[in-house]
């Protein structure tokens, strides 16, 4: 038997591979191609679209941080929505707050939480929240109309091609503006500096028309494509450098803590640059 290898293509001169020793699940869903696969060295991964969304081995890394720095940069997050995040790892890290009450989520996919909950349960372990309402819709239309305003809005979406597209745009983050409280923020992950240098910096820009402060931090996340991968920060009032001290501490988090909240936000010469362009 050959050996089986799946290839995720970045750029033209630039792509990864995987050893895969299986196809666990494979369908195409009303809005992608979903495919669920076993690794020889990542254990499970979740594909869409032929892009590899998440990883056992180390998906810790990139939901950590996309929850916790904003939840911590908070002093009262109790209302928190969050936009794709379908594969439940967002969700989860959200949930281990206990100062939360409601978490709304809206995933376009019906599919990609179905097939986590088969095949991922530990990442996925969050759906059952009673804190929790579940929306499969369109996460562009739902913030024209929230049921609440959240203090809170995490967008853990995909790369921006097709459903995803136009979770990137200035108008989708003006209306997350609207739907935030007084005092609210919103997180997203804005792709790598690196290789994505174009949508990176316009997600900054589309960012920072919305919200009077606007931060990027960084965390290497080895399945995603090589080097720093960006999150970016836009808050109404808090300085999401500054993690909040009057919290209780989530003791078993395997990658963040206050030491890396800071760190995370010391950015390299060459991505400042890219962000006073």
């Amino acid at each position: 038997m050959g050996d089986f290898w799946f290839c995720e293509k970045n750029t033209d001169g630039y792509e990864v591979k995987w050893k895969i020793n299986k196809i666990l699940h494979r369908e195409k869903t009303p809005y992608q191609e979903l495919a669920v696969v076993e690794t020889q060295e990542w254990g499970k991964a979740l594909i869409l679209d032929d892009a590899l969304q998440v990883s056992e081995k180390d998906e810790f890394i990139y939901h950590e941080m996309i929850a916790h720095v904003p939840m911590y940069s908070h002093p009262h997050p109790q209302d928190v929505l969050i936009i794709g995040g379908g594969d439940g790892g967002t969700l989860r890290e959200i949930c281990r707050h206990n100062c939360l009450q409601s978490v709304d989520m809206v995933e376009i996919d019906a599919r990609v939480v179905k097939t986590s909950r088969d095949y991922f349960p530990l990442i996925a372990s969050a759906f059952d929240d009673p804190r929790l309402t579940l929306y499969s819709q369109d996460g562009v239309a739902f913030v024209k109309n929230p049921p609440r305003k959240y203090d809170l809005v995490v967008v853990d979406s995909s790369d921006p091609v097709g459903p995803a597209q136009q979770l990137f745009t200035r108008e989708f983050y003006a209306n997350v503006y609207k739907c935030l409280k007084d005092d609210g923020m919103m997180v997203v992950q804005s792709e790598s500096p690196l290789f994505y240098r174009e949508v990176f910096s316009s997600v900054y820009r589309n960012i920072d028309s919305a919200f009077p402060r606007t931060q990027v931090y960084l965390a290497c996340i080895p399945t995603y494509v090589s080097g720093p991968w960006s999150f970016t920060i836009g808050s109404k009032v808090y300085d999401p450098r500054q993690a909040s001290g009057d919290r209780s501490t989530i003791n078993d988090l395997k990658y963040y803590n206050d030491q890396v909240h800071a760190a995370a936000f010391a950015l390299p010469g060459f991505i400042r640059d890219m962000l006073r362009d």
